[in-house]
């Protein structure tokens, strides 16, 4: 938590920076979207990365969607911290992400690639840190039961598509995970519910993380250009295979190189040493085209 007072603004940005430097990675460096209708797991997803906030120096932000720009980025006549550099090292997530204003959400690009915000002013130039895991869901339509086989939506094509179009496509592009959580029939009955407890996807996510630093140094996500092509090759076959998935997909060089750090990711988590067709096709799956 930042102490504001009335310290000169050089000297309040360095304890700012000072009071985020020391705090540890967050447990998965990958930004998340989620769709679902209402009461589905895609609000519940976000919550349950709560305890976040009770570790050490681990924060987790949640602001509403009426937050302005500098609420969310910092900002002020001497600048101050936003919500992203709150959430420094630790979690921020936004609900009802269709909901907050665009041009507010647009702020997000710098510090989503570059872990760090700029705010400039007259006077002043300071950077704040900002290199947190964005997790975001959203309702599929404005009333929220588009699909559902009861047919309760009746929000028509229009609507949907304006709902729709308050998230910009640079924006999706730096969203690593794309979600559609349906309602599940197992929420009363959680005996009927399968997968990974926790504490084995957590042990998993752990050694994956450890391969990572004992290959590279750093997370996937934290690679760069160079770093994809010494530690990311493909078979020709494959590397070929996916150049041609991603003219079809229309998916930007950004976006393909995230793809290419979700897979390396995905074989990670396999304890496999080289990327597979099957983690380029799972990867692909997480892109926006998914939900849009």
């Amino acid at each position: 938590m930042f102490c504001i007072n009335t310290q000169p603004v050089a000297q309040r940005a360095a304890r700012y920076r000072q009071d985020v430097a020391g705090q540890p990675p967050a447990g998965i460096a990958a930004t998340v979207e989620q769709t679902g209708s209402p009461g589905s797991r895609g609000d519940p997803i976000g919550r349950q990365s709560r305890p976040l906030c009770h570790w050490p120096h681990r924060p987790f932000r949640q602001p509403h969607h009426s937050a302005s720009g500098p609420a969310l980025v910092g900002g002020g006549s001497k600048p101050q911290p936003g919500e992203i550099t709150l959430a420094h090292h630790g979690v921020l997530f936004l609900d009802e992400l269709p909901e907050f204003d665009r041009k507010v959400l647009e702020v997000l690009r710098e510090p989503l690639e570059s872990g760090h915000i700029v705010i400039s002013r007259a006077r002043d130039r300071v950077s704040f840190p900002a290199r947190f895991q964005l997790v975001a869901a959203m309702n599929p339509c404005p009333c929220g039961y588009m699909g559902e086989p009861s047919g309760r939506c009746r929000c028509t094509p229009e609507q949907i598509q304006r709902y729709r179009n308050k998230l910009s496509g640079p924006l999706l592009d730096r969203v690593d995970l794309h979600l559609t959580v349906a309602r599940e029939s197992t929420a009363l009955n959680p005996a009927r519910q399968t997968g990974d407890d926790t504490a084995s996807a957590s042990r998993r996510v752990a050694e994956a993380r450890e391969r990572q630093q004992n290959r590279q140094g750093c997370a996937n996500a934290f690679l760069d250009l160079p770093g994809l092509r010494e530690h990311c090759p493909l078979e020709k076959v494959d590397e070929s295979w996916l150049e041609s998935a991603c003219e079809r997909l229309t998916l930007s060089l950004r976006a393909a190189h995230r793809l290419l750090k979700v897979a390396r990711t995905l074989a990670d988590l396999e304890q496999a040493d080289a990327i597979a067709r099957h983690h380029l096709l799972e990867a692909l799956q997480y892109r926006p085209a998914a939900i849009t």
